[in-house]
Formats: structure tokens, C-alpha cells, sequence
């Protein structure tokens, strides 16, 4: 029986991560992710099928995030009918970040439409709407962790605990038939030994083939344990001079994280005990999700819960549901601390936060996430002298502080750790990363002897 991969994206990028695996006559796809970018390459590269999803098997999704999950409304309504295998903590956060993609989807395309209308231009459609987005989880099944599944009569899966955010998972697919067997890894995304909250990823044994990311392939983390000592430095500093501290924070698992450590430090007493304000609607769905999941929690953390030690119950923690309580943010000139989404700055209420916030020096933008390229985080990153929020332009004056201690994908030493303990592999593909860092991290594995690919988008790979 022949196999084939065909790498649909997440190709030498970091978004829209989806590939077919084609194991004789049953395709299977591995996530359906939403390629994030400029407005017409997102609507380019989402409609844009190089396959047929009427005749996929069986899909398996590894975890919740929208680059891996976002694009599964519409492949349903362009003929998708298959089950989808997950956790039941993918499913239940899968169930609020569509509804969620669905309805910033359905205010972008109200916004442009207004222009479009006044220019005398086209009118665009939402690639699909909150509605639809809410229909498209009635087709998952719940799986848990090391449950070993049949997709097809040839084709087994497995999902192992990847240690990246709540209920992610490491797909494992068992390929045989009367002469022949193929195992293979997908490890996109693979979390971090020793995060807040989380177990460690399982390393998976025995494989043939292993598709894995290379995010920061060519970059070495910092212990975690640092990430909290400078989240206290920075906001000790920031409230020091009266300003505030804005946090751009990816809602599902970056938040939490924040909170935790935000936790611990003001049980030492070491920071000043401000206001901190998570001001996102879906973030706060987010964190009760963590509540009600708690087997997927490390045993630390359910340790804690079960004594009442709630880390996401603070005296001085406020979530925000309604617009009019965040402007209100705007005018309150106390030193306070403001988790918002998105993470990269592209929309949400993060963006008003930093169009009242951004000029005045008293200010810090603390940075705890990956920004890709082209996004606003990333000219916050860099620090141009000047950004535009909303079209207007802006002085960046606040100050910006950058902790990448906080990253929830593996670092290069991690990835390397991970692949020594799946040896020996005949291949392995390396996905999800710009192309710099896939190839420092492709070198240091072909010079240790071993197969490497990085993959285009749309190719196809005939395995042994």
C-alpha cells in the first residue's frame, strides 16, 4: 500500500497548518488551519483546495489554535462530511475560538464592505460566519489521551499529550496492511518541559516518519522560571513611574499562563498589588474551560485546585465581558496591569488599549508571544519609531519589554531532545516555521546524520 504526505500549509510559514496523508485509497487530514495574512492572500490561500474534501476519511486536529483549527467551517461547507477526532478539551475550546473567528471575520468583511460600497468596488463575503462556525463541532469525537482509534481498516491514531496549550495532542497514525507497516509522528505544535499549568510532551516511540514544527528552530529558550522573575522586574518598573502595563496575549493558554505567574508573584508579595484586568470576553470562556478540564492539568496544578487554591481566582483580578467597562480602562489613569487580545496586535480590543496607551513613556507594551512577520506585534517588536493603529499613524514612546521565556512551542535544544527520543526515523519533514528557522534546525539534524525535508506548500512526498 502506497502513503502519501501532501503538505497543504503550514509550509515554510507558521500558519494554516493542514496535511493529507493518503494511505491507499483513505485520505486523512491532520488539523485544517486558518492561513493568517494580508487580507487577500488570507482569502486566496483559505478558498484555494489542491485536494477534494468531499473524499477525506477522517480528520484528526491536534489542538485548538486558530492556524490549526480556524479553516474547518468552511472546508465543511465546501463537502467535508467526515468525523474529526480531538480531546474533549480541543473540542470544547475548538467550540469558542470558531464561533470567535467567525464573528471578526463577519466585522472585517462589514468594514471593507463599507469602502468596497464607496469606491464602487466588489463586495467580499465572511470565509464563514459565527453561525456556521458553531455548527462545524457537531462532527467531533472526543478521544483521550493514548486511546488508540481506528480511522479506516487499514489505519489506526493515537493522540498523545504534546505539553503546548489544553488538551493538545501529539497524532501518532499506525499504517499496515499484509506486508507492510508505517508508523508515523505529527508533533505540530510541541510544547515545553516545566510550563505553568501543563504536563511535559510524550515523546512518541517506535516511528518510521515524524512531521514536526520548527518555530524556533533556530532559537534557544530561556528557562521558564526566568520568565516570571522579568515579568516582575518589568511590572515592578512600569508601576514604579505610574504607567501601565498592556500585555497582547494570545487567548487560549497565554493568558492562563500570565495569570498564573501574575498568581504567584503576589502570593510572595513581590509585586504591588494593582489592578489587573483580562479584557477579553473569549478569554474569560477560555479560563472557565480550565476549570471544568482539570484531568488535563499537571498534578501540581489539580493539587491546587483541589485545596481551593484557584490561580485563576485574584482579589485583584478582573475579567471584562462588555465593551463599554473596557473604554472605561481608557480614562482611569492608575497604574494597572491589561491582559487583551490578540496576541499579535492584528485585532480585538488590545488594539484600543494601544492606540489610548502607545505615546505616553509612563507605559510599557510587555511582550509574552511569538509576532510573525508583517503584524503590528512585530513592529512593536522591533520598534519602529512610528506604528499605525486603525490607519492613524502613532510614536511608539511606551516602553517595550519582550520575554520570550514564555513561549509555549520547544526551543531548539527541546526540538533536538525530542527528536533523539523518537530515533531512529528513516525522514523527517519540518513544518510550521519560517524558512531561516527551519533550516538551522534541518543543518544541526543533517549534520547528526540524519534525513531532513522542509517541505513546499502543496507537495507531495512518497513514503517507503
Amino acid at each position: 500500500m502506497s502513503v502519501k504526505i501532501k503538505f497543504l500549509g503550514g509550509a515554510k510559514t507558521v500558519t494554516g497548518s493542514s496535511h493529507l496523508i493518503a494511505a491507499g485509497n483513505t485520505e486523512i487530514l491532520l488539523d485544517g488551519g486558518l492561513f493568517q495574512g494580508h487580507r487577500d492572500a488570507f482569502y486566496t490561500n483559505n478558498t484555494t483546495f489542491h485536494y477534494n474534501p468531499r473524499t477525506i476519511k477522517a480528520m484528526v486536529l491536534s489542538h485548538a489554535h486558530i492556524d490549526h483549527c480556524g479553516n474547518i467551517p468552511n472546508l465543511i461547507k465546501q463537502g467535508l462530511r467526515c468525523k474529526i477526532y480531538t480531546t474533549s478539551a480541543t473540542k470544547d475550546l475548538a467550540d469558542l475560538m470558531l464561533v470567535d473567528s467567525g464573528k471578526i471575520q463577519e466585522e472585517d468583511v462589514r468594514y471593507v464592505n463599507k469602502i468596497n460600497r464607496r469606491m464602487n468596488l466588489p463586495l467580499r463575503k465572511a470565509l464563514y460566519t459565527a453561525k456556521e462556525a458553531s455548527r462545524a463541532t457537531k462532527i467531533f469525537r472526543s478521544i483521550s489521551y493514548n486511546q488508540k482509534f481506528c480511522i479506516a481498516k487499514d489505519v489506526s491514531a493515537t493522540i498523545l499529550d504534546a505539553g503546548h496549550i489544553l488538551g493538545s495532542g501529539i497524532i501518532v497514525l499506525d499504517i499496515k496492511d499484509a506486508e507492510h507497516s508505517l508508523r508515523l509522528g505529527y508533533a505540530v505544535d510541541l510544547g515545553r518541559k516545566n510550563l505553568p499549568l501543563l504536563n511535559d510532551p510524550v515523546i512518541p516511540k517506535g516511528l518510521d516518519y515524524l512531521i514536526m514544527e520548527s518555530t524556533y528552530g533556530g532559537r534557544l529558550h530561556r528557562p521558564i522560571d526566568e520568565a516570571q522573575s522579568k515579568l516582575r522586574e518589568a511590572i515592578f518598573r512600569a508601576v514604579k513611574r505610574g504607567g501601565k502595563v498592556i500585555i497582547p496575549s494570545f487567548t487560549l493558554e497565554r493568558t492562563q499562563e500570565v495569570i498564573y505567574f501574575l498568581n504567584e508573584l503576589l502570593k510572595e508579595k513581590l509585586i504591588p498589588l494593582v489592578p489587573i484586568y483580562v479584557d477579553s470576553p473569549l478569554a474569560t470562556n477560555i479560563t472557565e474551560l480550565f476549570n471544568y478540564h482539570l484531568d488535563f492539568l499537571n498534578e501540581k496544578t489539580r493539587q491546587a485546585f483541589s485545596k481551593g487554591d484557584n490561580p485563576f481566582e485574584l482579589l485583584n483580578l478582573r475579567f471584562i465581558r462588555e465593551q463599554k467597562e473596557s473604554k472605561v480602562l481608557n480614562t482611569d489613569k492608575r497604574p494597572m496591569i491589561i491582559i487583551a487580545g490578540s496576541g499579535m496586535c492584528e485585532s480585538g480590543r488590545v488594539l484600543h488599549h494601544l492606540q489610548n496607551n502607545i505615546e505616553d513613556s509612563r507605559n510599557m507594551i510587555l511582550v509574552v508571544g511569538y509576532m510573525a512577520q508583517d503584524t503590528l506585534g512585530r513592529r512593536i517588536v522591533e520598534r519602529n519609531p512610528f506604528v499605525k493603529i486603525f490607519g492613524v499613524e502613532y510614536e511608539l514612546n511606551a516602553e517595550v519589554v519582550v520575554i520570550n521565556a514564555f513561549s509555549g512551542h520547544a526551543g531548539q535544544m527541546e526540538l533536538l531532545e525530542f527528536v533523539s527520543g523518537c530515533l531512529p526515523l528513516k525522514r523527517i519533514f519540518l513544518v510550521h516555521g519560517e524558512l531561516e528557522q527551519s533550516l538551522i534546525l534541518s543543518d544541526i539534524l543533517t549534520q547528526k546524520g540524519l534525513d531532513v525535508h522542509i517541505p513546499d506548500k502543496d507537495e507531495e512526498v512518497l513514503l517507503n
